[in-house]
């Protein structure tokens, strides 16, 4: 069964866990003695959940705690100053994953592979089964990789196909004259509606003749000119739509359709434009003035 890169994590603390335990109880042992209980205990204190439990309960988060806390103590003379930062940024580790934070797969490799180099100073079997989880991830990351690559590769080829097939845009549409002559001004293709309702502007958005005749009824608008006619005539439609895309979408223009048809169009003439604004084109149901 797959598991995700917190899993993962989790799983590293657990080998931690069982593989610092014995180290850490024995080297208590080594330096106290007979003492060592009450010794786990001082350094512990502020702690009493720990404090009351014996060392074998303990979990990653307890165990890094106490071999930072009793470092210069105890685990200082076997240890170097490589193992001490391990043990520091495996405790952060281990807090990230207890707030259930994300881990990417870099991210969860490093906390991986601190794991496993702590676990090997130490001397401790679980370090065999981190490095098992190491290189199934590492095998994962390369099949993702390897099929990016190919999705990469697929499309690439397709898109190569496609081209040879194409004929360039010159030959398929034919500009207008204004846009061929280079006559045309860019600030004439931003739809202005108050402009619209005062009679200024061009006639291709102040005139609802040349407004559909020069504008493409996609789905979405026809839905929304539809849904209109149904509400102003009484036959449903919603009565609020909400407009939602990105800068040049189509809003204003949405609603320039919205303002000639519902101008245009004598109330009676409703119920007879719901069934023709269904069809794939308004072209000769729309009773526009000029």
């Amino acid at each position: 069964m797959a598991i995700n890169n917190h899993e993962r994590v989790g799983k590293a603390m657990e080998f931690l866990k069982d593989g610092l335990g014995p180290f850490v109880e024995r080297e208590f042992k080594n330096v106290f003695k007979d003492r060592s209980s009450s010794a786990i205990a001082r350094y512990v204190e502020e702690d009493r959940n720990l404090a009351r439990r014996p060392l074998s309960d303990w979990d990653a988060a307890g165990l890094l705690k106490l071999m930072w806390e009793a470092w210069n103590d105890v685990f200082r003379r076997i240890l170097g100053q490589a193992e001490r930062s391990l043990v520091s940024e495996l405790r952060d580790l281990r807090n990230k994953w207890a707030h259930q934070e994300s881990f990417s797969s870099d991210d969860a490799y490093r906390a991986l592979d601190s794991a496993g180099r702590l676990l090997t100073a130490v001397s401790a079997q679980q370090a065999e089964k981190i490095e098992k989880m190491k290189m199934e991830l590492l095998r994962l990351r390369f099949d993702e990789q390897v099929r990016a690559e190919q999705r990469k590769s697929a499309g690439t080829a397709i898109e190569s196909a496609a081209a040879v097939n194409l004929k360039p845009w010159r030959e398929v549409v034919t500009p207008h004259k204004d846009v061929a002559s280079g006559r045309y001004q860019q600030a004439e293709f931003a739809a202005d509606l108050w402009q619209v309702h005062l009679g200024e502007g061009t006639d291709e958005y102040k005139k609802p003749i040349e407004f559909f005749r020069r504008t493409y009824l996609t789905e979405s608008l026809k839905r929304l000119l539809v849904g209109a006619v149904q509400r102003i005539s009484g036959h449903g439609g919603d009565p609020v739509v909400q407009l939602q895309t990105n800068f040049g979408g189509g809003k204003t223009h949405s609603m320039l359709a919205l303002y000639h048809l519902s101008r245009a169009q004598p109330r009676a003439n409703w119920p007879a434009l719901i069934q023709c604004s269904k069809k794939p084109t308004l072209k000769g149901c729309l009773r526009l003035s000029a």
